[in-house]
């Protein structure tokens, strides 16, 4: 019962990978010029998971694959045109597909009415397309009757089929029993089985990814090849498969009278003896295809735990520096070489284990075209999708975490952005709508953005719509990046009517907290008349980050170094005064604001005054740039992130926390969190200075 789970849980895995195959197929078919090969391969991707699912007796799933193959076949074998109609419903099947598939994983009960009405739609296609059966054609033929005679008796012509069958590991794999089969063939007609084993390695040679079996299947009656095929339908991607007449020589010998000499029965041995030399070497090839590349699975839990030990590993590390420079041995080479071996090889594992975690947002990309498709039509727009860098790897834990966020912002660039097609007709617009998903590594983050050609955001719409509902006071002095950001805000919609798609006010405000609780962040460039840009940054990996370690007072934090551009110890010349105790930083001609961390954190100066330290010029995803006073830096390494939010409670300017080396704990820094309430703080100030002034 464990073994067939297993199978189970692999046939699964391999559907994954055949959806995918599917689902990036017939986006290609769509394309001008689209190669025959994809068909076929949208084809066998199909057949595939109806082959698989048959062995495990998943009926309506296999039920819907065969009519939507037999669809499939219509169109590789140009008796089916692809039109936009044809392609609609093909991209329809395939996602009732994916949720058949799903429905089988989990259990749970299918949509039985979806999937009734595109068989019945599938149906209308096979019933118009398939062509009436040819008429038979009779051809005369003349006889020769000026043979010779001959009165020797005249062995009765071979009559019925020889079928060879060699499994491949992939058969086996997938939970077919080749006795099965066999018990098949003979329920057509009276079966002669031959199995040959000679190719069989020995017991320490053996290797179950590579089985040598293989049997040859003498069939009479009247059985044609296609009732043959029928048997192998489902598994004849898995084995080398050879079915054709049986001639003279595929009869057995017949059997010696006792008298015989030894030299008679020579010849049928020999046959029996050269028969596996043709099966072996296209079995060893249908092996050799079929394997590939070589891989593995490991269950995802087993490389978390790797991970963990890895960030053990860390903290473990900083702790041997501290102990180090505690007992003053961080002077002696041997000791400072030994240590920095110790954390390159530390580094080294991380970064191979991260490796081996990353996968490419192709997967969560691709279910984006169903939502759109979805979006589109409910809302009746045209709308076209552009992908743009789909290799590029997050950790896999962000990879299902992205897919909620990113349907919130497909479908509100397609309810909310995009405009339909007679005012973007009247604003000289094409009528189909472009929406760009891009992903791309920047500064060591992964930057995901989402653009339509829409008509940007109505900012004094957004305005109003949000005094009207109080989330903010009317009259209060707002940028329009503060107003932007009130689109993220819980309960707020700009639509008046609730539909399937929007009007609850949950949408964006679930992107922004998904993304919050993944360690990164959400920004909106629009331009109105032009379309909207929503940008997502996201760290590399969830676990470990490479961080610069400050004084704040008697505190040490830590500042994520891919914020910061570089460190300074200001001249009074440097430094000018603004407003009310504010000051800016003169560098390379540009006016930089200088933020105090002590007083955003409420940490108390040493006694030298607020202008002593050290500034850090940081810059957030979000372009802002700004000069963070710390009172010292210490050190440049790597610290385990451990959730703060979690484990206590969320704290402002705060993203995480870590364990340093002598064992305290540090808080780690959020410097675009610092920025936005800065200018949070500036803009109410200077609405209070014009409220009074």
């Amino acid at each position: 019962m464990a073994d067939m789970d297993e199978f189970r849980d692999m046939f699964f895995v391999e559907c994954d990978e055949l959806l995918e195959v599917l689902a990036t197929g017939l986006r290609q078919i769509e394309q001008p010029g689209f190669d025959v090969e994809t068909v076929h391969a949208v084809f066998r991707a199909v057949h595939s998971v109806k082959g698989g699912a048959a062995a495990f007796g998943l009926t309506t799933l296999v039920t819907f694959a065969h009519r939507f193959e037999t669809v499939l076949d219509l169109v590789r074998s140009d008796r089916l045109d692809v039109t936009p109609q044809i392609m609609a419903l093909l991209h329809r099947c395939s996602d009732c597909l994916t949720d058949l598939v799903a429905s089988a994983r989990s259990g749970r009960d299918t949509d039985q009415a979806q999937v009734d009405g595109l068989m019945t739609e599938l149906a209308a296609l096979i019933d118009t397309e398939t062509p009436e059966e040819t008429a038979f054609e009779f051809t005369p033929i003349s006889l020769d009757f000026d043979m010779p005679l001959s009165f020797d008796p005249i062995p009765p012509p071979a009559s019925g089929l020889l079928v060879q069958m060699t499994p491949t590991f992939q058969l086996y794999r997938s939970g077919n029993d080749p006795m099965a089969l066999l018990n098949a063939l003979r329920k057509l007609g009276d079966a002669d089985v031959d199995v040959d084993c000679d190719a069989v390695a020995l017991l320490e040679d053996w290797s179950p990814e590579q089985p040598a079996l293989s049997w040859r299947v003498r069939l009479s009656g009247a059985a044609s090849q296609p009732d043959v095929m029928s048997v192998f339908e489902f598994v004849e991607d898995c084995c080398a498969l050879t079915v054709r007449p049986l001639t003279e020589d595929d009869l057995p010998a017949p059997t010696p009278e006792p008298s015989a000499a030894p030299a008679d029965i020579a010849p049928a041995a020999q046959i029996v003896r050269d028969a596996p030399t043709t099966a072996a070497p296209r079995a060893v090839q249908q092996q050799e295809s079929a394997q590939g590349a070589p891989t593995i699975r490991v269950a995802l839990d087993r490389v978390d735990r790797l991970m963990n030990m890895i960030g053990e590993l860390v903290i473990k590390e900083a702790m041997l520096s501290q102990v180090i420079q505690t007992a003053g041995l961080h002077e002696q080479p041997d000791v400072v070489a030994g240590l920095d071996a110790i954390r390159q090889l530390a580094s080294d594992i991380q970064e191979s284990v991260m490796a081996i975690r990353a996968q490419p947002l192709k997967l969560v990309f691709q279910r984006m075209h169903r939502i759109l498709r979805e979006a589109a039509d409910a809302t009746g727009k045209p709308v076209r999708m552009i992908t743009i860098g789909e290799q590029t790897e997050v950790d896999k834990t962000m990879i299902e975490r992205l897919v909620e966020p990113l349907t919130h912002m497909i479908r509100n660039s397609v309810d909310h952005g995009l405009e339909d097609s007679v005012t973007r007709q009247r604003r000289g617009k094409p009528q189909e709508g472009t929406i760009t998903l891009s992903a791309a590594h920047r500064s060591g983050r992964v930057q995901i953005e989402v653009s339509d050609d829409g008509g940007g955001i109505n900012r004094a719409k957004v305005r109003q719509i949000a005094e009207d509902r109080g989330l903010i006071a009317p009259g209060a002095n707002l940028s329009p990046a503060e107003i932007d950001q009130l689109l993220f805000l819980p309960g707020f919609s700009s639509k008046d009517e609730v539909s399937a798609l929007s009007g609850r006010g949950v949408g964006l405000d679930v992107v922004r907290r998904e993304i919050m609780n993944l360690g990164g962040r959400v920004m909106i460039q629009s331009t109105e008349g032009q379309g909207t840009t929503f940008s997502i940054a996201l760290p590399l990996t969830l676990a470990v980050v490479e961080g610069m370690l400050i004084q704040l007072g008697d505190q040490t934090m830590v500042l994520p170094i891919t914020a910061v551009q570089e460190t300074l110890r200001p001249e009074n010349t440097m430094l000018h005064g603004v407003g009310h105790g504010s000051q800016l930083l003169s560098n390379r001609g540009e006016l930089i604001p200088i933020i105090d961390l002590c007083t955003s954190f409420g940490v108390t100066r040493p006694a030298e005054g607020p202008d002593t330290g050290v500034l850090i010029v940081v810059e957030t995803d979000s372009r802002r740039r700004a000069a963070f006073r710390v009172d010292a830096i210490f050190d440049q390494r790597q610290v385990v992130i451990k959730s703060l939010e979690q484990n206590y409670g969320r704290v402002p300017g705060v993203s995480a926390a870590t364990i340093l080396g002598d064992g305290k704990i540090a808080l780690i820094i959020d410097p675009e969190e610092i920025l936005l309430s800065m200018s949070n703080d500036q803009g109410r100030r200077m609405a209070a200075m014009a409220s009074n002034g």
